[in-house]
């Protein structure tokens, strides 16, 4: 039998957060210990709803959700409705949560839950801004040698930005807690710009999940036919590209990924470059230690195979 995965999503839903979730839920080599939510996409109140929206959708109601970081460490909270609609999760009609939210905040579940389990057993996956990782190990260094590994959604290299020239939204809204996680020393795996590009919500993909016939297939395909438009006008592609998932498909198929070990820096003081993701790709322009697998590739045909797979069991 497969290993099973004992992992913290932490997360700020947003349309491909939701299928993320949804794909972690519903696939068995991963025990989701708990949800932490944080403000990014849209605020921290609509983020926690949302994911408890998801869980609900997915018959998992006995998930634990916790809302954590209301705002960024050092800065104004930039959110993103322009991209994903006043609630987040524009698109379906999604009834109001009936599942309570858990009143723990989400940084102490975060470092309880790895003070307590065994060493080296739980892996994080962020699928937002750092805020909440950063104030964990602010809060209680000791975490940090005790995560499994990291692997997170953000920055980019060949492809840049998104939301500034030079910066990715997840790591532009906080980029002094991604420059605290990035530099901590815990093992990270991360999926920039450059692979989630290049994993593209096409309409055959998205009516693949509105056939399944399932309350789940309807709403990932409205919650896509929704997310896309943004992506599809902005780029001129032939859908959106599907960021988050790629976290969690990683922990189920890492094979459907490649990339190579490089240092990544922070830019945390310009504000013409803030937030960018300054990757070492080559290995020989700095001395800096190599503190990130930065993904470049990915099979799109085999995640989103994976995808729709799993999303057919709820």
């Amino acid at each position: 039998m497969a290993q099973t995965h004992k992992i913290i999503i932490d997360t700020d839903p947003g349309q491909d957060d939701a299928v993320a979730i949804l794909l972690a839920l519903a696939s068995p080599e991963l025990e989701v210990l708990g949800i932490t939510a944080v403000a990014g996409n849209v605020p921290l109140a609509l983020t926690e709803k949302n994911a408890r929206k998801i869980c609900e959708l997915a018959g998992k109601p006995q998930t634990r959700v916790f809302a954590g970081a209301v705002r960024p460490l050092m800065r104004p909270l930039v959110t993103a409705e322009h991209v994903h609609g006043r609630t987040g999760l524009d698109g379906p009609d999604l009834p109001e949560p009936s599942m309570k939210l858990e009143p723990q905040h989400g940084v102490d579940f975060i470092v309880e839950t790895l003070m307590r389990e065994p060493e080296g057993t739980v892996t994080l996956c962020p699928l937002g801004p750092l805020t909440n990782i950063a104030l964990a190990m602010i809060r209680e260094p000791a975490i940090v040698s005790r995560i499994a590994k990291i692997v997170l959604m953000g920055g980019g290299y060949f492809e840049q930005g998104n939301v500034t020239p030079s910066a990715e939204f997840n790591i532009y809204v906080d980029p002094h807690a991604a420059d605290i996680v990035f530099s901590s020393g815990a093992p990270i795996v991360m999926m920039p710009l450059d692979v989630t590009h290049k994993a593209l919500t096409t309409q055959s993909r998205i009516d693949a999940f509105r056939s399944m016939g399932t309350k789940v297939g309807t709403a990932t395909a409205q919650l896509l036919d929704f997310f896309e438009r943004y992506d599809e006008e902005k780029y001129g592609t032939d859908g959106g590209p599907l960021h988050d998932p790629c976290v969690i498909a990683y922990l189920i198929k890492p094979e459907l990924f490649s990339g190579r070990q490089c240092n990544v820096a922070i830019e945390t003081i310009s504000e013409l470059t803030m937030g960018a993701t300054v990757i070492d790709w080559w290995g020989i322009v700095t001395d800096r230690p190599k503190n990130a697998l930065v993904m470049l590739d990915i099979d799109h045909d085999g995640f989103f195979a994976l995808l729709t797979e799993r999303l057919g069991r709820l």
